[in-house]
Order: C-alpha cells, then structure tokens, then sequence
C-alpha cells in the first residue's frame, strides 16, 4: 500500500520523485537538439530509400538543365546582338568559337568504337562456386578502365549512355547504377568513341584493366561487346565546363 504522506505536499522526496526534473531537463535539451538538426523537416526520411532519392535529384537536375540551356540561349543572342558594336566581343567570340571544337562543346560525327558492359546473367540467379556476388556486376573501374582505353587509344569524342563526356567527366556508381554528370543510369552501360576504329580496339585489347575484366567474362558470364559504326553522331557536351586554365601534354 502506498503511503499517504509520500504524496503530502512538503514531505521528503523520493529518489524517483527528485529524478523528474532532471529527466523532464534532458528530455527538453534532447527535443532542441532534435529540432535543430532537422531545422523542421523530419530527421527520418520514411519511405525514402536511396534510389528514390537519387530518382528525384535526377528531376531536379534535368530542371536545372532546362534552365541553364535557356540562360544560355538568352547570353548567345544577347552576344550576338550586341558584337556587331564590340571589337573586345567580337574578338571573344572568335576564340571561343576555336576553343569549342576541342573542348567538346561541338556535336561531331564520325567512325565509331561502342563497348558495352552488363552484368552477369545468371541461370536462376545461382552466382557460380568460387565467386561473390560483387564479381557478377559491373564496377566504376570496369567503365573507368574502358574509357581510359579509349582515350588511349586517340578518341577525339567519347558519349557514355548517349551522353557528351569530355576528359574531366567523372564516372561514379552508387550501388549497381551509375551516375554521371548528374544523372542516373544502369546497366547495360555504353561506350562510344569515335576515332580510327583499328587504334580504339587494339588500345582496348592492350587495357590490363579490361582484360582483367573479359577473364571475368569468361569466368562468370559478365557482358561485353564491342561494335564498330561507320559514321556515329555525338551530341556536344551539354555540361557547364568549371575548368578555366589546361595544358596540353606533349
């Protein structure tokens, strides 16, 4: 039975009854910790998985997209309009006009080299005895190595998935997908460069990174091919260039 005078207003408290304020004191620091780190959104994203969230930055970058290829129209005209009365602006366009050949800004065509890469396609999904699940799926180096290879091998353009990448592209994979310049892709992943078809292959052939990927081909059954088209059309590279000052090695 509880005692009566416990509860009397004045008598001695109990430990339990002189915890409370200090619980009530540290659930209030928490609540405001809570609250500035969330900054008023909710800490956990519930039912918000990686690949959802990297599908609706992939919107938000194709909006930027849109924005930043109509920004750019409104500069060209705008140039454009008023060049005819600059000397200093008309000088500026011709170099850039030379610069945007070699920088990749141009859309170009020609003969072409497409390499494409799959993951292993298994019967009933049964990865053979000896080998991993990472050994099944295509790697950031395998893409990597294969894009090496051709610039090696003297590609003047290079698209991955249809998309202009130039020498500072960045190839990166989150998972089993790909992102690149801002968008994500998966598997199959494609290759093109165009260039002298014989030098793109044999730099290929030559690539210790690809032939370590082809064993693996062999090995467990993982996607490769590699095509020759006789005139390819490439897009130019639709990304703001950050890069202000380069080199050419010699």
């Amino acid at each position: 039975m509880i005692e009566r005078d416990r509860l009397i207003f004045g008598a001695t408290p109990t430990r339990w009854a002189a915890g409370v304020p200090a619980v009530a004191a540290l659930a209030g620091i928490l609540f405001a910790m809570s609250f500035a780190t969330a900054r008023g959104t909710e800490i956990r994203s519930e039912g918000r998985d990686l690949p959802s969230q990297i599908r609706a930055l992939s919107r938000q970058v194709d909006a930027k997209d849109t924005q930043v290829r109509r920004l750019a129209a409104d500069v060209e005209a705008l140039s454009a309009e008023r060049a005819p009365a600059s000397a200093e602006l008309r000088a500026l366009r011709a170099q850039e006009k030379a610069l945007t050949g070699p920088g990749g800004l141009t859309a170009v065509h020609g003969p072409a080299v497409t390499v494409t890469l799959t993951d292993a396609q298994l019967p009933g999904g049964v990865i053979p005895k000896g080998f991993h699940p990472e050994d099944v799926v295509v790697h950031q180096q395998d893409v990597q190595a294969v894009v090496n290879a051709l610039w090696r091998g003297g590609a003047e353009a290079m698209t991955i998935q249809d998309q202009r990448v130039i020498a500072t592209s960045a190839v990166r994979c989150v998972g089993n997908t790909l992102i690149l310049q801002g968008r994500v892709y998966s598997p199959p992943y494609v290759v093109s460069a165009i260039g002298d078809p014989a030098r793109l292959q044999a730099a290929l052939d030559a690539d210790g990174a690809v032939s370590t990927y082809r064993q693996y081909v062999e090995a467990v059954g993982l996607g490769y091919s590699v095509t020759v088209a006789p005139d390819l059309t490439m897009p130019a590279y639709a990304v703001p260039v950050s890069v202000t000052k380069a080199t050419v090695a010699r």
